[in-house]
């Protein structure tokens, strides 16, 4: 029987961690968020399917940040798919792969 294989990158294999209240995301593209394929029946242009949506999954989080002298955790764990702020990152590259890292803040919510 074959072990399951993990998709999630952990970040040691990205090579970045984040520190304290930062969250690194792999955009997914509008296709992938949507769960769709392109109809048959009409075509979209290269743009629509790979522009990044607002969704991503969490590869790796900071420890925290510290609020009156308590850390407090950052709420979403490696592997939650979310939805954040279009404008609120700032892009970086690892092995060649375009990803986000944002504060905690600018995610609005978790996808279940």
């Amino acid at each position: 029987m074959k072990k399951k294989t993990n998709k999630i990158t952990p970040a040691k294999t990205v090579g970045i961690v984040p520190l304290a209240d930062r969250v690194l995301i792999r955009p997914m593209t509008v296709q992938e968020a949507e769960g769709k394929k392109a109809s048959l029946n009409f075509i979209l242009p290269e743009s629509m399917t790979t522009e990044k949506s607002a969704q991503g999954k969490v590869l790796a989080v900071g420890e925290g940040k510290y609020v009156d002298g308590k850390l407090q955790p950052v709420k979403v764990k490696v592997g939650d798919i979310v939805l954040f702020s279009k404008y609120s990152y700032d892009e970086v590259s690892s092995n060649g792969e375009e990803l986000f890292l944002l504060k905690e803040d600018n995610i609005l919510a978790i996808i279940k």
